[in-house]
């Protein structure tokens, strides 16, 4: 048995908050606050030539001095980091994502009766999408992801270039979003990015699909749940979403190449492509496109329209994917036949929190226990690994865990 060294991993983030904003800022502290103020005062002229009220102006940026540095951060490292298939499907379709979906489909089945009936989208992609956005609102609660919308955007508007104008017409936006007595500016808190509400709606998309679901008089998708969902169906509604059917098809490939683009299912099955469950598919003239987000080895797909209308909410096939996935989870029709081609033996979530666990008491990690394997965690996972004389993977592993169980 090897003794556990005392070891974290999670670095320093005050002190990289406070680097990047004196790199962004080139002036000191006082200077900097100075310029940004001034930036908030000549920008009051530009949002009064777009209908904001200068009432509306000066109520929003009160008590707001100077920019957030941890926006700053956050907007200057974007880290390359990119998760392989398995591991970013873990993370979001997984037994605890389904549970509450389930159990917020039966708490919210009133609402989502109404819901359902007026956009024509299904209940179970906008649980989805919910739980992909806010993970079912929890992401609320937390002060230290939640911010100030205005503060957020005009700090990206006056000190990051390369968001500065989608900055400035957010900020916009959020100005009118005020203006119109649908939030307060208190509750007016979003990510650092400026996302906001139980579906992280961006200022403009608000404008746009923004709904008064509950009859109260305010499009509030902050606090009101039905409000937040009945803007993700119509978002989806307005963008094509087709009422009755799937997003697209689990299945099995033949042999050989198979051709790029869209077909119908039915040429498709003709070429030796069948679902996975065995099942014909229910409409052969519905035109589809083949996925293969993990290779030819790997779950393949049909995708149909409804899969491209979930890309309009997030442009990125594994998004989308992920969304249906855990949509057909909490329906009840079952998961995947052929599962992703992780390396390793894969984790419950409840296992993912026990690991995380076992390795904060060893010195490993001072992360989140949250079943959540980022940076963080395989960096954890590695460094235990090699005092235990294990191969470095940082793979969250049956076979990790069960080393980690032994120590004492």
């Amino acid at each position: 048995m090897f003794k556990p060294r005392v070891r974290k991993f999670a670095g320093t983030l005050l002190a990289a908050i406070a680097l990047s904003a004196s790199a962004a800022l080139t002036a000191g502290p006082a200077s900097a606050d100075a310029g940004f103020r001034e930036w908030v005062s000549s920008f009051r002229a530009v949002a009064a030539k777009n209908g904001v009220s200068g009432s509306t102006y000066d109520r929003a940026f009160r008590g707001v001095t100077e920019p957030d540095p941890e926006v700053l951060e956050k907007a200057r490292y974007q880290p390359e980091f990119k998760a392989p298939v398995w591991d970013y499907f873990d993370n979001r379709v997984h037994d605890q994502s389904i549970a509450v979906g389930r159990q917020m489909a039966r708490q919210w089945k009133p609402w989502l009766d109404r819901i359902e009936q007026r956009f024509g989208v299904d209940r179970h992609i906008l649980l989805a999408i919910w739980s992909m956005e806010s993970n079912y609102g929890e992401v609320l609660k937390n002060d230290k992801v939640m911010r100030n919308v205005v503060r957020s955007l005009a700090t990206l508007g006056y000190g990051d270039k390369r968001r500065a104008k989608f900055a400035r017409s957010q900020l916009i936006a959020a100005l009118k979003i005020l203006q119109s007595g649908d939030i307060d500016e208190s509750h007016l808190t979003g990510s650092w990015a400026g996302a906001m509400g139980h579906t992280q709606f961006i200022p403009t998309s608000y404008q746009a699909y923004a709904v008064d679901m509950d009859g109260n008089g305010r499009r509030d998708i902050w606090d009101s749940v039905p409000d937040a969902l009945g803007t993700a169906a119509n978002l989806l509604k307005k963008n094509g979403w087709q009422n009755g059917k799937t997003w697209g098809y689990e299945v099995k490939l033949p042999a050989g190449k198979l051709p790029a683009g869209s077909l119908t299912l039915s040429q498709w099955a003709d070429l030796g492509v069948v679902r996975a469950n065995g099942k014909a598919f229910p409409r052969g003239n519905e035109k589809a496109e083949l996925k293969t987000p993990d290779g030819r080895n790997g779950p393949a797909f049909l995708m149909t329209k409804n899969f491209f209308m979930i890309k309009r909410y997030n442009n990125a096939d594994r998004y989308a994917i992920a969304v249906g996935l855990l949509a057909d989870e909490i329906a009840g029709y079952g998961g995947l036949v052929q599962d992703w081609g992780r390396p390793f033996t894969k984790l419950s979530f409840e296992e993912r929190q026990e690991l995380q666990k076992h390795l904060s008491t060893y010195g490993y990690y001072d992360g989140k226990l949250d079943g959540k394997i980022g940076q963080g965690s395989e960096s954890a996972i590695k460094a235990f690994q090699n005092a235990a004389g294990l191969t470095q993977d940082g793979h969250p592993s049956k076979e990790v865990l069960k080393v980690l169980r032994k120590q004492r």
